[in-house]
Order: C-alpha cells, then sequence, then structure tokens
C-alpha cells in the first residue's frame, strides 16, 4: 500500500525526469528512433523510479504498488506525450498476475523492464505492439499468450504513440479475462488527463503573451470564459479517473475514459483555435496534443462503444 506521500514522491521524481530528458525535441527523436521510444529514458525511468515494477508483489521482485502508482507515472509522461513501452508493460504483468500460477520469469522480465510486453485488444492497432516481447491477447472472456506473431507497422497519425497490427501464429490459452479491457480505459484516462492538463497550461501561459488589439488575448472576458471551461472540463476528468481507480468497475471505466476523452479533445481543440495557425504547423507541439487526443480517443474503441458499454453497466 502506497501513502499518498510516496505517490507524491513518486509523481515529482518523473516529472522530474521528463522534465530533463522529455524536451519537445527530444519526444520528437524518440518517436522517430527506430524503436519509437527513448531507450536511455526507459532505462533510467526502469532504474530509478522502478516504474515498470510498480504493479508486481515485491515478492516477485516487483514493488508491490497498486494502480494508482501506475496511474500518476502515466500521467506524469502524458504531460509531455512522452512515448514509452510503460502502459503495455503493466497491462501484460497485471494479466499474468491474474493467473492462478503465473510465469514469474516473464513478470521478472518486465519487471525490470528488460522485456516489453503489451495486451491486444484489437490486433490491427496494438500499443508497443512494435516493440513487445510478450503479447497477450485479452477477449472479454479469455487471455491467450501469443508465444510468436508477425507484426506490421500501422499507421498512425500520432507519432508519439506507435502502433503495430499483430498476427499469431502460436498461441496458448492462459486462463479468464479479468476485465483488462477496464484496466487498460483507466491507465489511458490517467494519461489522457496529464495531457490535457498540460496542454491547458501551455494554452493558457501563449493567451497571456499573445497580444491582439494591445493588450494579451488572455485579458479578453470571452476567452478567459472559454479557458474556465476548459479548467472545469479537466478537473472533473481528473476527479472522475481519481474515483474510478480507488473503485475500479466497468461503469467507472467507461466514465472515467468518457470525461477523459472528452476533456483532452476539448482541450486540444480549443488550444489549436487559440494559438491560431501556428498550432498547426510541424514546428508546434499544439498538433501533437491535437494528434494524441484524437488517436487516444479511438484506441481502445470509439466513445460510442464506451457509451454502450456504461448503458448496459447502468441500465
Amino acid at each position: 500500500m502506497s501513502s499518498s506521500e510516496e505517490r507524491e514522491l513518486l509523481r515529482d521524481t518523473v516529472a522530474a525526469l521528463v522534465d530533463k530528458h522529455a524536451s519537445s525535441e527530444a519526444v520528437r527523436a524518440a518517436a522517430a528512433s527506430e524503436r519509437g521510444y527513448d531507450e536511455a529514458l526507459w532505462t533510467m525511468l526502469c532504474e530509478q523510479v522502478g516504474a515498470a515494477a510498480l504493479v508486481v508483489p515485491e515478492e516477485l521482485g516487483g514493488a508491490g504498488g497498486e494502480l494508482a502508482d501506475a496511474a500518476v507515472v502515466l500521467e506524469e509522461l502524458g504531460k509531455a506525450l512522452v512515448p514509452t513501452p510503460l502502459l503495455g508493460t503493466i497491462l501484460a504483468q497485471l494479466a499474468l498476475l491474474s493467473l492462478d500460477d503465473p510465469d514469474t520469469d516473464l513478470l521478472e522480465a518486465l519487471a525490470e523492464g528488460s522485456a516489453i510486453g503489451t495486451v491486444v485488444f484489437d490486433p490491427g492497432y496494438v500499443v508497443n505492439g512494435n516493440v513487445a516481447d510478450v503479447v497477450i491477447a485479452a477477449d472479454g472472456e479469455s487471455l491467450t499468450h501469443w508465444r510468436s506473431f508477425t507484426t506490421t507497422p500501422a499507421v498512425a497519425m500520432d507519432i508519439t504513440r506507435p502502433l503495430a497490427a499483430l498476427e499469431p501464429t502460436d498461441t496458448a490459452v492462459l486462463g479468464p479475462d479479468p476485465g483488462l479491457a477496464d484496466t487498460a480505459a483507466l491507465l489511458l484516462a490517467a494519461e489522457q488527463v496529464g495531457a490535457a492538463a498540460r496542454c491547458l497550461d501551455r494554452t493558457v501561459a501563449y493567451t497571456k503573451d499573445r497580444v491582439q488589439f494591445g493588450r494579451p488575448i488572455g485579458s479578453f472576458q470571452a476567452l478567459k470564459h472559454r479557458m474556465a471551461d476548459m479548467h472545469v472540463a479537466v478537473e472533473t476528468a481528473r476527479a472522475v479517473v481519481d474515483g474510478a481507480i480507488a473503485e475500479p468497475s466497468a461503469a467507472s471505466a467507461a466514465l472515467a475514459r468518457l470525461a477523459a476523452s472528452e476533456a483532452l479533445s476539448l482541450v486540444a481543440a480549443e488550444a489549436v483555435q487559440l494559438h491560431g495557425g501556428i498550432a498547426i504547423t510541424w514546428e508546434s507541439d499544439i498538433q501533437l496534443y491535437f494528434k494524441r487526443a484524437h488517436g487516444s480517443a479511438q484506441l481502445l474503441g470509439p466513445p460510442r462503444e464506451q457509451l454502450r458499454r456504461l448503458e448496459s453497466e447502468v441500465f
């Protein structure tokens, strides 16, 4: 059990690493690299923060943390759109940990960050699918280990999240699916909240600097209202996501995803508007947040599906 002090320390440590090693240039270079992430930063996250070991019990070589610890790290990485294989790796660990007799060798390799994991929900768009060693498919009924598979890079608008299409060539059923899609939704929602919060901060800062008609555009009443609306959307999403991570269920996961997708999409769209034409130039990071917003919203099934799931849980 992590105390809130420990969790804040974890947050600060990750934030400091991101600050130092994940500038806009570094993120773009990592995204364009062969593996699609900064391997040196991944090593630091694993060795200094134990990021890949967070949800693994101590007796299996992990940190014995909770889902909320993983969510904090993903939120901090999400702020700067840092490409890392953390999301897929954590999901693969949770898949293995749900089994009666988990493969401890695989878990250990994943926990130290030497093996990269992923969970397949849609074989056409697999997070970290381009680099994953441990691939487990979850279809809502059962978990299947893809012991061997072929990989084809998927063309994605968001360069900061490499996706790949995977096709299994040798599989073994592991056991029942513990509802991994819901856990994935929660972790992705935490990452989306991080991206939304940072995108909003950058937009507010920009409106204080950008002068029109002799005064900063942020001083115009209409824009103050728009930024207040964005702030409310982000903080509401944060509260919904935090609540869902504290008490995970199919309904809370669907709600968290809807709130986080909506907040990030709103803030990214407004950021483009408020930055004006510069936002859609390659040099601007705002276009990266805009693409991440769209990519993330569709990633684990589009919002329509989230709504349908929520309706089936609630009514």
